[in-house]
């Protein structure tokens, strides 16, 4: 085997072949800018690791900044993802339990979010307290009378402008069957449902699309520059194929930090937003080798699409734009800043 395609390898591989100054890999650079976004483009602000248990004051200050930095650039949000860890510590009443009202409802009203919020499971989700919060969450989406949108562990759907096909999206569960005893009330994906859900992946990514652009969300990051680092199993199962099918963004949570992590030659953008409200983790790369971007804050991330180009954008609970890029059909990645 080619040492560059062993999992435990990978990223170091792709470390080493990645010079991470903007001009060395080819990407164009510009100064920070005053944000004014395009006003035909679609808008999906995303958030991951939310539901704090006990003292949400964090969540609180991230979501009051999502609805001001809303209501400031006059979005009209197109959706919200939800990137997991949506529930920490129990939710005993279920798909009734009151924090869907007071942590989900509430805490990003539908004055600001007349949309969607698609969801992903994440580890924290994957937990029975006594009952599985997995279910709860399912359960919820079916009751109707909500944005909270999650039809099953996995799903696609596609996000269009002007009535044309603009990003297909493919959301996945990263909650894998890691061959250690997981203890207490956690649990994950059966080996079965494992299998059944790469084979699913592989097929929706052969199906021709007419979206200019793929994106594709997971709660764990398949490289990370926080303190779970790289994801052994999806950088085996999940990165070669976004590789070949040429994904544009591949977002995540977990580490609960801001990321964008970019490999030379690679045409998927890493990133990872779970900074939506759980305590805060240190970083573990070196700086040298972080990539454009990697900071433990609050905040959240917003993503603006046109028929020509995505811009990502990270903001804290400021409201600060701390970081930005955008990336265009063919791939190619300009740094905002």
């Amino acid at each position: 085997m080619n040492p560059a395609n062993s999992p435990l390898n990978r990223r170091e591989f792709l470390r080493q072949s990645f010079a991470f100054s903007a001009l060395a890999a080819g990407l164009g650079t510009h100064p920070a800018f005053a944000l004014s976004p395009d006003n035909s483009a679609k808008h999906i602000l995303m958030v991951g690791d939310w539901g704090w248990e006990g003292d949400y004051s964090d969540q609180t200050r991230v979501a009051a900044a999502m609805v001001k930095y809303a209501q400031t650039h006059s979005l009209q949000t197109e959706a919200l993802f939800m990137l997991g860890d949506s529930w920490y510590g129990p939710l005993p009443g279920g798909a009734d339990d009151p924090r869907w009202k007071t942590q989900f409802e509430d805490m990003y009203p539908k004055s600001a979010f007349d949309c969607p919020a698609y969801s992903v499971m994440g580890n924290h989700d994957y937990q029975k307290m006594p009952l599985s919060k997995v279910d709860a969450e399912l359960a919820y989406a079916r009751k109707g009378n909500t944005r909270w949108t999650q039809p099953s562990l996995w799903y696609t759907f596609d996000l269009t402008h002007a009535g044309n096909p603009l990003i297909k999206v493919i959301a996945l569960d990263s909650n894998m069957p890691m061959g250690h005893f997981l203890h207490g009330a956690d649990f994950t994906l059966t080996h079965e449902q494992q299998a059944e859900q790469l084979a699913w992946f592989k097929s929706e990514l052969e199906k021709p699309s007419k979206a200019p652009f793929l994106v594709v969300i997971g709660h764990h990051p398949i490289f990370s520059n926080g303190p779970h680092g790289d994801h052994k199993v999806l950088i085996q199962d999940w990165e070669p194929l976004l590789r070949k099918h040429r994904a544009h963004l591949y977002l995540a949570g977990h580490d609960h930090d801001l990321q964008h992590l970019e490999f030379e030659g690679h045409p998927t953008s890493f990133v990872s937003s779970g900074a939506g409200g759980a305590d805060l983790y240190d970083l573990k790369i070196a700086e040298a080798k972080r990539g454009p971007y990697a900071h433990k804050i609050h905040g959240f991330t917003h993503l603006e699409a046109t028929p020509d180009k995505l811009t990502l954008r990270h903001i804290d609970a400021d409201g600060h734009v701390l970081h930005s890029f955008a990336k265009s059909r063919d791939g190619a990645i300009t740094l905002l800043g």
